[in-house]
């Protein structure tokens, strides 16, 4: 994955008018041509929105996004963008006004990995906690979290209240990664871009800041 500033900068500034125009008139952005071209790769994405005045606690205000590379990465962004904003259960959706107090935030996935081991105990050397997101697989269960929720928000999880979290956002058992037979782990990383304030300049995300 090669995206730099610049691409951050245009996919950001996407999402907010997508989003925006969508609370105003109930339908999306029309994608300019060049966005089509520059981000015709197919890519899998999160957008996450957080609440800027909130400062402490978890300001996320909606988080949707797609694992796979199943789309284009200006389609992606184009549907989940809306999603993150009216469709995330855990929330009410998102107002219009609400979007002068709002922060964007899009990580770009990389393709997720399968885990290999042996011994369960082996996952607590192999991930990499400030590197990997994280899916927990079993049956029809799933769970995903971004490489950047275990040490946001001064949670500074480790690797085994890591992937303990992850086994509950599937709504399994916090010991669920233990089971080789049943459960998959996957790994991925991520190229996070975000808005330092609400409308603000863009950066791209360091994560453990």
């Amino acid at each position: 994955m090669k995206y730099n500033l610049e691409d951050g900068e245009k996919l950001i500034h996407f999402a907010r008018d997508n989003i925006e125009h969508f609370l105003t008139k109930q339908k999306k952005f029309d994608v300019p041509k060049d966005l089509k071209e520059k981000f015709s790769d197919k890519g899998g994405a999160f957008v996450t929105l957080n609440t800027y005045s909130i400062k402490n606690g978890n300001p996320l205000r909606g988080c949707i996004g797609y694992i796979l590379p199943v789309f284009p990465l200006w389609e992606t962004v184009h549907k989940v963008s809306i999603s993150s904003a009216v469709d995330d259960p855990r929330f009410s959706r998102v107002k219009l006004d609400e979007m002068d107090d709002i922060t964007i935030e899009i990580s770009i996935l990389s393709v997720p990995e399968k885990i290999i081991v042996s011994d369960p105990q082996e996952y607590l050397k192999k991930i990499v906690v400030g590197r990997d997101g994280l899916i927990v697989s079993k049956g029809a269960h799933r769970g995903l979290l971004l490489p950047q929720v275990p040490i946001e928000h001064n949670r500074n999880w480790d690797v085994l209240t890591f992937l303990q979290q992850t086994c509950q956002k599937a709504w399994l058992g916090l010991d669920a990664w233990k089971d080789l037979e049943e459960t998959t782990i996957e790994s991925f990383t991520a190229i996070i871009f975000e808005e330092t304030s609400p409308r603000g300049p863009v950066r791209e995300k360091a994560i453990g800041e």
